[in-house]
């Protein structure tokens, strides 16, 4: 299944998500043809190909996405695939229902995977027969950019499926990391969640605008992690004693700023402070400029990750 010449994929909706799968995958097989894709839109094959070129440097793609294969039904879609690969709404009696039907037509061993942001595998599986084929595969956004993959399995998703995934992705330079334990929002949400509860406290308690904000993320923290994660920034930052030396020197600081960590909470009010300030600094942004940057950060951090491994 690993072989570029033989996998055949399946994408089950065509949201942001989907397509950035969609543009991924192309770049990594020998056909558009080896591609499915399945959604209820009208008009889906020409919404296909109109929006997928949008996911590639310049928007324009030396693939022929008019091979992609478009299926009239859910049968259609997963009956010769190797992956069926979901990324729908985030709605639960949806994809329990999804699943339910696709584990009738899909081969017994293709792998399924669900790119919700969310819902656990655990409950998606509760109507399928053999809860074991079920695991989460949550992309950090854009996912045909950002190497992280959550691979977020349930209580009985074969620890088979999950190695099988985890060589996929990284067979393609991707990063999957296994998350041992369902817990809400996985881990990378839950991270960037807690600084964007801490940026919306700062704002609104006028410490800093929301542009000031972002400023202070983007020339301090947001270059050193992507070099380095929060554990290995500061391990670094300890100097030869470590991690340990970190807290030993400046422990008091970190307590007081988690002591003082703001607690806010949607729909305390801050909403209209801050959805005005974020509108009025960026109105609509450039997504495009973004993944050009980024595709240049990870491109310069791979560069010296290899010279150093020469």
């Amino acid at each position: 299944m690993d072989g570029n010449s033989e996998v055949r994929i399946t994408l089950i909706g065509t949201g942001t998500i989907g397509l950035a799968f969609a543009a991924f995958h192309l770049t990594h097989l020998k056909s558009p043809s080896q591609i499915t894709i399945f959604d209820t839109r009208p008009n889906l094959s020409q919404y296909v190909q109109d929006t997928l070129p949008g996911f590639f440097p310049n928007g324009t793609t030396t693939f022929d996405i008019s091979k992609i294969n478009i299926a009239a039904s859910l049968k259609e879609a997963v009956r010769n695939t190797n992956i069926v690969q979901e990324s729908g709404p985030e709605n639960l009696p949806f994809k329990k229902q999804l699943w339910s039907e696709i584990e009738q037509y899909a081969p017994k061993d293709a792998l399924l995977w669900s790119s919700t942001s969310g819902i656990p595998a655990s409950q998606q599986a509760q109507d399928m027969k053999d809860k074991t084929r079920l695991l989460v595969v949550h992309p950090y956004n854009p996912p045909h950019i950002m190497p992280l993959l959550e691979l977020v399995p349930s209580s009985s998703t074969s620890p088979e499926i999950i190695n099988q995934t985890q060589g996929f992705w990284t067979k393609r330079g991707r990063v999957p990391i296994h998350i041992k334990k369902e817990i809400t929002g996985f881990v990378s949400n839950r991270l960037a969640f807690a600084l964007l509860r801490e940026s919306i406290h700062l704002v609104n308690e006028g410490v800093v605008t929301v542009s000031e904000l972002d400023s202070i993320v983007e020339s301090s923290m947001g270059p050193r992690w992507a070099v380095a994660g929060p554990f290995k920034s500061y391990h670094a930052g300890g100097g030869a004693g470590g991690l340990e030396a970190f807290f030993k020197n400046i422990g008091g600081t970190v307590q007081a700023c988690w002591d003082d960590q703001g607690t806010v909470n949607v729909g305390d009010g801050w909403e209209e402070r801050v959805f005005k300030e974020a509108k009025e600094a960026y109105r609509i942004v450039d997504t495009a400029e973004r993944d050009v940057i980024t595709r240049r950060v990870l491109e310069v951090i791979r560069e010296e990750k290899e010279k150093k491994e020469g």
